[in-house]
């Protein structure tokens, strides 16, 4: 660098002598005990995965959530060619219908059952108010 800078090169570096004196006294970010902070917070809240330190949620895996069984929806009448329209317009359990509005349900299940060309009996008004009581 040096001579380049005798050369006239204007990007040439200087040498730095508090870096080099640095490297003598093992500066930590040379000499390999460097430590990120997701892997302190992992032994700092005994972790056992980095996983469940990262702050970024892209680089978590997904947790899938877990369906409940078709039974569950026949119990509260149902019919079992709707259940799997139902989980598959998000609803995977029981207790998430408890919260819906029935009239924004019915239209809901309506209009999948149109748009994706089912086929299938619509049910009426009275009901899809019973499966939200």
């Amino acid at each position: 660098q040096l001579r380049l800078s005798e050369k006239g090169d204007d990007e040439a570096m200087f040498i730095d002598m508090d870096f080099v004196r640095a490297l003598e006294y093992g500066m930590p970010s040379c000499s390999g005990m460097g430590i990120g902070i997701d892997r302190l917070t992992m032994f700092m809240t005994g972790q056992s995965s980095i996983q469940d330190v990262l702050f970024f949620p892209q680089m978590r895996p997904e947790k899938k959530p877990v369906n409940d069984p078709a039974e569950r929806y026949t119990a509260l009448g149902i019919p079992e060619e709707w259940v799997g329209v139902i989980q598959r317009m998000g609803y995977v359990t029981v207790d998430s219908l408890k919260k819906l509005a029935p009239g924004k349900f019915f239209n809901d299940l309506c209009g999948f059952n149109k748009k994706n060309k089912l086929g299938l009996k619509a049910p009426s008004m009275e009901e899809v108010k019973k499966w939200c009581e």
